[in-house]
């Protein structure tokens, strides 16, 4: 008899409902990663480690930014992000996850509200849980709802500081913020627009900077970039004013008591973004296989309304969702099925990420195999 009774009957009942989880291997032709430009196995990020331990940076930090863990190669790092992104100030950590959770338990007040799209990622929820402030959802991407809780909020609260939640391309769906209208909405109402650009760096915006790079510099702009996504890292970076920033560092709990990120690491994401701005070849194929994908998902398997890399293949049902990804796995594809809580109930789903880790010729055999299992599907 298990000594977790209630644990293993909580587990039990996912695997009734078709939603357990369970670590797999890599396998097949990648169409599950973030890797959208094929960095994190490459040859750049190889030679920049091998010259980067050459030169004696440490693979380990010590301890925690504010102890001995603020090696030279994080300020670096901090600097040159900085220059790059065109914001005042940086702050590295250790992931995205943590570093929204920073975010959003330490910026807002209590006397704040954040106004958060209906589909921001989990990790602004569990910041949004930890901080003080009050918190709203409004319809995912629709401006017209975000005005009107705008217009209640600084009806009812005159004197809070609002903060706008958004994503610039979202992880389970693929589309894009109407950036330069939410930027608009923020200034009108003397609000912070906080952009997780999470998966549009590296890719998305000129020269892969990010769908809010234009408009970076400005104070009421902070912004997230993800390592770990087109940079083929790991570790984030904050972005924005000197006084947020500054915040961070003296207030912020997962900051102030995680150990510094490998300045290691910090050596390897300076290599992905100095790749960025030298050179485009990247992101012109990543664009180029992407409409390729987009092109072949419409004409093979009706998929239509495609914006971005990620490709949502909306199933709905849970166990339906879980065979058709066990049924591509087989052939050799690796994609993998995506339930609930991730997205809302009833909308189960293929999540397809096109990255330059496949070809063309891939790309198209895929979809003619799926396009054959939604048939059966649907028969």
């Amino acid at each position: 008899m298990t000594p977790f009774p209630r644990h293993q009957g909580a587990l039990d009942q996912l695997k009734k409902r078709s939603r357990y989880r369970s670590l797999m291997s890599r396998a097949g032709h990648d169409f599950a990663s973030n890797d959208y430009l094929g960095l994190a196995g490459s040859d750049l990020l190889r030679t920049a480690a091998q010259e980067a331990i050459a030169r004696g940076v440490p693979v380990g930090a010590g301890g925690s930014r504010l102890l001995r863990g603020n090696a030279d190669e994080l300020v670096a790092l901090e600097t040159e992000a900085a220059q790059i992104f065109g914001t005042e100030r940086t702050l590295f950590m250790g992931g995205g996850f943590q570093a929204n959770t920073a975010i959003f338990s330490t910026l807002p007040g209590y006397e704040d509200v954040i106004l958060h799209d209906e589909l921001i990622h989990a990790s602004a929820h569990d910041g949004m849980k930890l901080g003080r402030a009050k918190t709203r959802a409004f319809k995912h991407n629709d401006l017209v709802d975000a005005e009107k809780a705008l217009q209640n909020i600084r009806t009812t609260s005159p004197e809070a500081r609002i903060w706008i939640a958004i994503e610039t391309v979202y992880s389970m769906d693929g589309d894009l913020a109407p950036i330069s209208e939410f930027v608009t909405l923020a200034e009108e109402f003397d609000a912070v627009l906080v952009a997780d650009e999470a998966h549009a760096t590296g890719l998305h915006g000129e020269g892969g900077l990010g769908l809010t790079h234009r408009f970076a510099h400005l104070p009421n702009v902070l912004t997230l970039h993800t390592c770990g996504k087109g940079l083929g890292v790991s570790g984030a970076l904050i972005c924005g004013h000197s006084a947020l920033i500054e915040t961070l560092i003296n207030k912020a709990r997962a900051f102030i008591y995680a150990t510094a990120p490998s300045p290691l690491n910090a050596a390897l994401v300076r290599a992905a973004l100095r790749n960025l701005i030298e050179q485009s070849e990247l992101q012109r194929r990543a664009h180029d296989t992407i409409a390729h994908a987009q092109r072949e998902a419409a004409r093979l398997c009706g998929l239509t309304n495609l914006h971005s890399q990620i490709i949502p293949v909306v199933i709905g049902d849970d166990a339906c969702t879980m065979q058709i990804a066990d049924a591509l796995q087989s052939k050799g594809y690796d994609i993998r099925g995506i339930r609930p809580p991730t997205v809302p109930r009833g909308t189960s789903r293929l999540r397809i990420s096109i990255t330059n880790n496949v070809t063309h010729d891939i790309i198209t055999q895929m979809f003619t195999d799926l396009a054959e299992m939604l048939e059966i599907t649907h028969a």
